[in-house]
């Protein structure tokens, strides 16, 4: 008797441990990347042994603005906080800020030039010489150009953002990089590709400034591409966040469809 009662008990025991592993499997397979749904213009990609999110948006089909404050005029501080109030594909932080939420360098937003371009000399991730604007032309063009490209050029621009340092300049990594430095960060960026399109991108794990900047000119096709941030780097795609949590963000970039308008 009691070895068919040790018997049943370990049917049981190996039978519970299969349900569980089972569980564990697809819970780990639906909170994968490769299952996860993502907005339309993005996909996950791997590189160096890192997930990104990667999108690609298309300025024929997709807008791109920023927001910082809302009708109160206050900062929204967070991206779950303006997909209360704005509808869009997906959005992320975009750039620095002081204590106040106020950017460190140039923002426009909406054609109106509210911080003017920084061209300072301090310390800190923004003032690695040289840093960049990412900007949308008054046609809907994304760009991206190091500062004083951007300051001889004067573009026209409905919506700019200054951050730092960029990560490609004309084809070539930012010279201060080591290949694959100690300072690893879950990190987000914008370049320019080939085709015209504003390529973002934002780390699932933790990655150097040089092995996030390869990604943008070697798997991305970025010959300029820009830092906006890390450690509190987030994405949201108006439901959830999909990176990152309830970080503070100072600009926010937002992306939505043509027939969806952000503002």
């Amino acid at each position: 008797m009691a070895r068919v009662m040790a018997g049943v008990i370990c049917a049981v025991v190996v039978l519970a441990a299969t349900l569980i592993l089972w569980t564990w499997n697809d819970m780990r397979e639906a909170a994968s990347p490769e299952t996860e749904i993502l907005p339309e213009p993005c996909r996950t990609v791997s590189f160096e042994g890192a997930e990104h999110i990667v999108c690609a948006v298309d300025p024929k089909k997709y807008a791109v603005a920023l927001h910082r404050t809302g009708v109160d005029d206050m900062p929204y501080e967070r991206l779950d906080r303006l997909a209360a109030a704005v509808q869009f594909s997906f959005a992320m932080n975009a750039g620095m800020y002081h204590e106040d939420f106020s950017p460190v360098g140039l923002y426009v937003e909406n054609g109106q030039e509210i911080v003017p371009l920084n061209t300072e000399d301090a310390a800190g991730n923004f003032f690695m010489k040289p840093n960049g604007v990412f900007f949308v032309g008054k046609d809907g063009t994304p760009g991206v150009l190091e500062t004083s490209v951007y300051a001889a050029a004067n573009p026209q621009v409905e919506s700019a953002t200054q951050s730092g340092p960029m990560l490609v300049i004309d084809g070539e990594i930012h010279p201060r990089f080591e290949p694959d430095g100690q300072s690893r960060h879950v990190r987000n960026g914008v370049g320019i590709d080939g085709e015209g399109r504003a390529i973002f991108a934002i780390s699932r794990a933790q990655v150097s400034l040089g092995k996030f900047a390869r990604l943008f000119r070697d798997k991305l096709g970025c010959a300029n591409a820009l830092f906006f941030d890390g450690a509190i780097s987030a994405m949201h795609d108006g439901s959830r966040y999909l990176v990152g949590g309830e970080f503070p963000a100072g600009p926010i970039v937002v992306v939505a469809g043509r027939g969806n308008p952000s503002r």
